[in-house]
């Protein structure tokens, strides 16, 4: 992997922290991105190239992935691992939040996608997107999460045959409940949006209970960011791929479930 270039968003803590390591130690020339500087001193530990990147940011996207380029002469392979949880019911969230969940964790995923595929098809490179079970299994109370996920599934589902064409490799990951920051980082007090939710109280309350117990025995970001590497050299390549036999479990009740009923069944059951 010495002259392998990988640029990774999302780095300043959790999955994309981990894989930014993992790369690293692979061998790749690992340019780590984030959306603040400001917490860029874990990252920095790792050895790679830190680098400001916004994938809301249209300008910031064109200049990080163009100055890669302009640096190393080339770029392998894109890690999309930048995301926000947004949390909540439709009725009580903001149509902001919402539109933010789409902005970060679906149109940021395809303008930084869409940015390196000239570069990546000069190299035969790759495109790994993380994903969540989330973008194969509709969750309560993460509406707007799961939507998010979902479009960038059927987005790189859709775009894997054609990228393929020009050589390019196209793989999702989808991790289950993984204990880093990411949840913590959603900043969601349970006591005040229980309070808050109204009608909704008791099937959130079952919810938070049930999700607390997931995220205490969930996965490692370092065993999620395995699966990453293993995605980015497999030959042949995989598209789609769990980090889990949870993992495997959960997506796999929703691919095979032809009328909806199996899905509703499970999730029906953590709001009661």
């Amino acid at each position: 992997m010495a002259d392998k270039v990988v640029l990774i968003t999302g780095t300043s803590t959790g999955i994309g922290l981990a894989v930014a390591a993992a790369a690293v130690r692979a061998g790749y020339r690992t340019v780590a991105t984030l959306r603040n500087p400001d917490k860029a001193g874990p990252v920095r530990e790792t050895g790679a190239d830190v680098r400001r990147l916004d994938v809301t940011d249209s300008a910031s996207i064109t200049e990080c992935i163009d100055g890669v380029v302009a640096d190393y002469g080339r770029l392998d392979a894109v890690v999309n691992n930048a995301g926000v949880s947004v949390f909540g019911t439709v009725e009580h969230l903001p149509m902001s939040e919402i539109r933010r969940a789409m902005d970060v964790n679906y149109f940021g995923v395809v303008e930084v996608t869409k940015a390196a595929m000239p570069h990546l098809r000069a190299t035969k490179g790759r495109v790994v997107t993380v994903t969540s079970v989330g973008g194969a299994v509709g969750q309560p109370f993460n509406e707007a999460y799961c939507a998010a996920k979902f479009a960038v599934e059927g987005f790189m589902q859709s775009l894997e045959p054609v990228a393929a064409t020009v050589g390019v490799g196209v793989s999702i990951i989808e991790p289950g409940a993984v204990t880093t920051e990411f949840v913590a980082n959603a900043h969601i007090d349970p006591a005040a949006v229980v309070a808050e939710a109204g009608p909704y109280a008791p099937a959130l309350n079952a919810y938070i209970n049930r999700t607390r117990s997931a995220y205490s025995t969930g996965q490692t970001a370092d065993q999620v960011a395995a699966v990453v590497m293993s995605a980015l050299t497999a030959y042949p390549i995989v598209f789609r791929w769990q980090t889990s036999d949870y993992a495997r479990s959960f997506v796999a009740s929703s691919l095979s479930d032809l009328d909806g009923s199996i899905v509703a069944g499970i999730t029906s059951h953590w709001i009661r």
